[in-house]
């Protein structure tokens, strides 16, 4: 199987520029077969060095209207907007109005623990406030909840461990982080997000997550269920506020992790605060490692969107995957899409269940040769399984995704057959072969 791949890399003679091409061509390759495959809907952006490399939408925004997705469209980020409601309280105290070791009680001193509790523990999900979203059964996320309710509700738990003893996640501490950010600032969220972090920098598709509406380019999220995407019922936002409550794009999101690495929202030292870990998460932040690379990002799920940004400082790359076609592990999804763009070893899931007669495969079996390739490629029925054997080469299983489609996933080969015509991509390139 190895010396196949190598020997048609040699056959193809990609140059770099090719090979580069080649990486971004296999990202979208994976993509479309997820896509394809009822795995997967939703964009995914690749920033460098403040670029974009790659950029891409798939499936729809509204499949009841069939109305498709493109890079422009906006999805709710979920948990995401946690990295923005902790980037504004760090503005905040660069401004001098707060400072991490303020506590609670000067803005809810109704909260159990509330002299206890600071911002520093808000932030870091070490106050011991119960997760409202998870850990009240009787919260109901599509009834409309005034700020007011909700301080009144987070302030009757009882306290669930002692401040600043452990890490557990709880929206809560989110929310009531948006409402200091409210206080101290007297303007609301949404004002805030847009002077301290839209305006300046100036992002085109970020705002606050309201009711989707499809005619400006939003989306719907959905689930696979009965062979065909289901969609999910909306929340109110007023619930999830600065836990989160923000609509945006895999493009804004790179760009906006790539301004709070670079010095365009907060100092250095800001940055290195969030950035410390504390049983594994920072200051609205957390760390993705994908082997000796160290991401700095955030996680999000609402509905039925899975949104994943990270940003690696050291070499200035930003990766957004934002899913809202959800049927297929996201983390699995992002670890493909790294693997292939770090040229490491990957091969493409076996999702498919395409069968295709006997007959029909037994019609592919011949000896191909191509007029633009010095080479002959033999297609035969082994163990059951279409392969294909190029001139001095072992053979390789094909993988039906169709009645005339199959792929070999390790190369990035697609054949496609056409009565005795068959035809080879590879790496950008097309190659005609017709059966002797």
């Amino acid at each position: 199987m190895k010396k196949s791949i190598l020997l048609l890399a040699f056959i193809f003679s990609l140059s770099l520029s090719a090979q580069q091409k080649t990486r971004f061509d296999k990202i979208d390759s994976l993509l479309v077969y997820l896509n394809q495959s009822s795995k997967f809907m939703g964009q995914v952006c690749i920033r460098e060095a403040g670029n974009v490399v790659f950029e891409k939408a798939y499936g729809f925004a509204n499949v009841e209207n069939s109305l498709k997705a493109d890079k422009n469209t906006k999805y709710k980020i979920g948990s995401i907007t946690k990295t923005f409601t902790a980037v504004m309280i760090m503005q905040l105290i660069e401004e001098k109005k707060l400072k991490l070791d303020t506590k609670l009680n000067k803005f809810y001193p109704q909260i159990p623990n509330a002299n206890k509790i600071t911002i520093h523990d808000l932030l870091h999900h070490r106050t011991g406030i119960l997760d409202f979203i998870n850990g009240d059964s009787t919260v109901n996320v599509y009834q409309k909840v005034s700020k007011d309710e909700m301080i009144a509700k987070i302030a009757g738990y009882k306290s669930v461990f002692e401040p600043n003893s452990k890490f557990e996640y709880s929206n809560s501490n989110y929310y009531i982080l948006g409402r200091i950010l409210e206080d101290i600032s007297k303007k609301d969220y949404a004002t805030n997000l847009d002077e301290r972090i839209i305006n300046k920098l100036q992002l085109q598709n970020t705002s606050i997550a309201t009711n989707v509406d499809p005619t400006k380019n939003e989306s719907y999220s959905y689930n696979y269920t009965n062979k065909k995407w289901t969609i999910n019922k909306e929340w109110d936002m007023s619930q999830a506020f600065g836990a989160g409550n923000i609509a945006s794009t895999t493009g804004d999101l790179t760009f906006f992790l790539d301004a709070v690495f670079n010095g365009k929202l907060l100092k250095k030292t800001s940055v290195d605060e969030m950035t410390k870990l504390e049983q594994s998460y920072g200051k609205g932040l957390v760390v993705f490692p994908f082997g000796e690379r160290k991401f700095f990002g955030h996680t999000g799920g609402i509905e039925g969107f899975r949104a994943v940004a990270g940003y690696y400082p050291i070499e200035k790359t930003g990766v957004s995957l934002i899913v809202n076609g959800d049927n297929y592990n996201r983390n699995d999804i992002m670890m493909g899409i790294l693997s292939i763009y770090y040229k490491m070893p990957f091969q493409f899931p076996n999702l498919t269940t395409f069968e295709v007669s006997k007959d029909k495969l037994e019609s592919y079996q011949g000896v191909y040769a191509s007029a633009q390739l010095p080479i002959k490629i033999t297609i035969k029925i082994e163990k059951g399984e279409l392969t294909a054997q190029a001139t001095g080469q072992g053979s390789f299983a094909l993988n039906p995704i169709s009645e005339t489609e199959f792929i070999f996933d390790p190369a990035g080969v697609k054949l496609t057959f056409d009565g005795k015509n068959m035809t080879l991509k590879q790496g950008g390139g097309q190659y005609l072969f017709t059966k002797e």
